[in-house]
């Protein structure tokens, strides 16, 4: 996770935080958290990324619309954020 950009890092939190979410959902939850617009150049090429690295993966619920979700991979790479991070910040 550690050549992740901050924002590729918010998206896998994202899509852990719910059910194999379309990017629209994706897209809300950001922009609600980053209180501006995510636009579809910043938010679909970083999620290909998440995909082309092993983290995401990316299914299709109908023509238009896909969905997202965790790999294996990913829940281990947030577990071991979340080990790394416990080291500095005691919640």
């Amino acid at each position: 996770m550690h050549d992740l950009t901050g924002f590729q890092r918010d998206l896998l939190y994202t899509i852990a935080g719910q059910d194999e979410p379309h990017g629209l959902a994706v897209k809300e939850e950001l922009e609600e958290y980053y209180e501006s617009e995510i636009h579809h150049g910043r938010l679909y090429p970083n999620l290909d990324t998440l995909v082309e690295k092993g983290l995401v993966e990316k299914g299709q619920l109908d023509r238009r619309t896909n969905y997202y979700d965790l790999t294996r991979r990913g829940r281990r790479e947030i577990d071991a954020r979340r080990e790394w991070e416990s080291q500095y910040v005691d919640v």
